[in-house]
């Protein structure tokens, strides 16, 4: 039913659609959940660092494969119960994320709600970190992740899909998009990464949020307003 995308004078909703690592948080929580399972000793600190590493300076050079990466990422997850995983993880909010939380960010969310726009995380990072922390930040209409997959109340240390992931993501939000009364033309998106520009170049409102250097050439060439929420 249409009627469910409808504020209250009856007008269609638009999207808001926001990127989650170093855009509404300030830092990256895929990283971060590496390097609190290293600090804990939950997972042999010296070898699993390096490549924790590794993957984010691919990611910012904009040269990750994202299966290998998920691969590596995903080990942990698979390897251990839900319980044990929820008891790390909310040890993780309030150690690492907690932190990490922007009050201007969680203005900029709450000016888009009072709009009346459709809030949408979209981000490359796996459902199992990202939950819990977009409800931290209020949380939103919707969650579009890489999904885990899971078995019997197991992660199997495989994904469901393709990952959210550069042009991934844009498959991901076009899919999501499908039966629904949004248009990107009328959409915002708000992202720090050069890895978003596929989906920056689909929206008519892009904002960059405390952009890395490539993205923030891209956002000087096409006039694209430049936001910080540090």
């Amino acid at each position: 039913m249409v009627e469910c995308w409808l504020d209250d004078r009856g007008i269609v909703m638009a999207l808001a659609l926001f990127d989650l690592d170093n855009t509404l948080i300030a830092g990256d929580s895929d990283h971060g959940w590496g390097e609190f399972l290293c600090r804990k000793g939950y997972v042999d600190a010296t070898a699993y660092n390096e490549r924790n590493n590794m993957y984010l300076n691919q990611y910012e050079e904009g040269v990750l494969d994202p299966y290998e990466y998920l691969e590596f990422a995903l080990q942990p997850l698979a390897q251990n119960d839900a319980d044990t995983l929820a008891r790390w993880h909310a040890e993780f909010m309030r150690e690492t994320i907690v932190p990490m939380l922007l009050p201007t960010a969680m203005d900029l969310l709450d000016a888009h709600r009072r709009r009346g726009d459709w809030v949408v995380i979209i981000t490359s990072t796996n459902r199992f970190v990202v939950e819990p922390i977009v409800a931290a930040l209020g949380g939103a209409e919707e969650i579009l992740a890489t999904e885990p997959e899971v078995i019997d109340g197991r992660y199997t240390g495989k994904i469901i899909g393709e990952p959210c992931f550069r042009e991934g993501k844009v498959r991901r939000m076009h899919v999501w998009l499908e039966g629904k009364p949004f248009a990107l033309q009328d959409a915002y998106f708000y992202s720090d990464s050069i890895n978003d520009l596929p989906l920056l170049l689909e929206v008519s409102n892009p904002v960059v949020v405390d952009p890395d250097s490539e993205l923030r050439r891209e956002a000087v060439e096409r006039n694209w307003p430049i936001l910080s929420l540090r």
